[in-house]
């Protein structure tokens, strides 16, 4: 990815690539782990072994994993525009963002199905699987966006911030005293509400899954665009005042003490066993929701806050991992899927099957980025032109400065 830079002096914020980076290669963990849930089968692949502490894993990333990364988009988004102006922020949106979008899942969506019959057919012995129902049509409601859905999601939210920023600039310092409110906070309260009552009206929710992932279908589901949308809008009004970012940076380690009071609260009321049935009654269900908006913002401020006064050192292994990091994203998914179809059937344990999908795979990704993508037309499309000398105007930032994704 293209540097990440201040408007001022053109200092990279290093903790911010570390956090931007975390919150990308956290979704191939993720993934990984899927396939060794306890339980019925939920992945295209059930592992032999089954493993409590990888669910737990899953459970803990996918509560924070997503609002991190679209608060992160919107803050770098907005840096972007002040940078670029308008018509710079859209050509390059629609250069890092859309382009990759329309370039890779024509391919990640076929190795994904192709997954999906190998995994059946191993399940069968060997046999192909007996004729199905017709798979359905790609429709509006229908449309299978796969993990690429972070970067349709993101060009929904651009144009509708810049459409809001043209419509109501008159409201720009009431949304600073909001997201003021909002970070200066020592519980993040508010958000925590907004998202207890996303999560809660509406149709059925699986509870342990947290927000309902928009892969499926070009119109997102409300509790997504709203969860989302408000870590989106956060993160932009974040920019118009970055000294709030200083308020995050001390107070990460409460943030992140109350995620996990907040996280295993809720791993309390709902098990650590992936399940897709809700609690009972109705206030168990708002109370759980309260928890989980709770662990997710304070998560989400902590890793922010921790990754400024942690990581603001110059690294060269983190700046090329968070370079690495888009990439390693847009392509995981079926190479990690092919690699737990390898292993499912193995008498291994699970920690050394799942070390072994991790390694594999990030050397494939790894090495495929250096060899093949990094000083290619694939890598000034994903990060931007590599500078070969440090600049006194900051460089419009890549997908870290305008973005996520995760998902899941």
């Amino acid at each position: 990815m293209a540097s990440v830079e201040t408007e001022a002096g053109g200092e990279r914020l290093h903790g911010l690539d570390a956090v931007r980076g975390f919150a990308l290669i956290g979704g191939v963990m993720l993934h990984a782990a899927m396939s060794f849930f306890p339980g019925p089968q939920m992945w295209i692949v059930k592992d032999s072994d089954e493993s409590l502490s990888l669910a737990v894993l899953f459970y803990v990333l996918h509560t924070f994993r997503m609002p991190l990364f679209f608060l992160l988009a919107g803050f770098f988004g907005r840096m972007l525009f002040e940078c670029r102006g308008l018509a710079g922020f859209v050509r390059d949106r629609l250069g890092r963002i859309g382009a990759p979008l329309l370039m890779f899942w024509p391919i990640v969506f076929p190795a994904i199905v192709a997954c999906l019959i190998w995994a059946v057919v191993q399940a069968s012995g060997g046999r192909p699987p007996a004729p199905g129902p017709q798979p359905n049509p790609f429709t509006v409601e229908a449309f299978p966006l796969t993990h690429l859905w972070f970067l349709y999601l993101l060009l929904l939210f651009y144009p509708a911030a810049l459409m809001l920023r043209g419509l109501t600039g008159w409201a720009g310092p009431l949304a600073d005293r909001f997201c003021g409110f909002i970070v200066k906070g020592w519980i993040p309260i508010a958000p925590a509400l907004v998202t207890a009552a996303a999560l809660s009206v509406g149709n059925h929710w699986p509870l342990w899954f947290g927000v309902h992932t928009p892969d499926t279908g070009l119109i997102p589901n409300p509790q997504a665009l709203t969860v989302f949308g408000l870590a989106f809008t956060v993160g932009w009004v974040l920019h118009r005042q970055s000294d709030l970012l200083e308020v995050l940076r001390r107070r990460w380690l409460f943030s992140l003490l109350l995620a996990v009071a907040a996280t295993a609260l809720c791993l309390a009321v709902i098990g650590a066993q992936p399940t897709t049935d809700a609690p009972s009654p109705l206030e168990l269900s708002w109370a759980y929701a309260l928890g989980y908006g709770l662990a997710m913002w304070s998560w989400t401020f902590g890793l922010i806050g921790a990754g400024l006064a942690l990581f603001s050192g110059r690294s060269p292994v983190r700046r090329y991992l968070a370079d690495a990091s888009y990439w390693i994203y847009l392509v995981h998914l079926p190479l990690v899927m092919a690699l737990q179809v390898i292993v499912a059937p193995l008498g291994w344990p699970w920690p050394v099957k799942y070390a072994a999908i991790l390694a594999a795979a990030f050397a494939v990704m790894l090495a495929s980025y250096q060899l093949l993508v990094r000083h290619s037309f694939i890598g000034r499309m994903l990060n931007g032109r590599r500078p070969r000398r440090p600049q006194a105007r900051p460089e419009a930032p890549g997908l870290g400065a305008g973005t996520e994704s995760a998902r899941s």
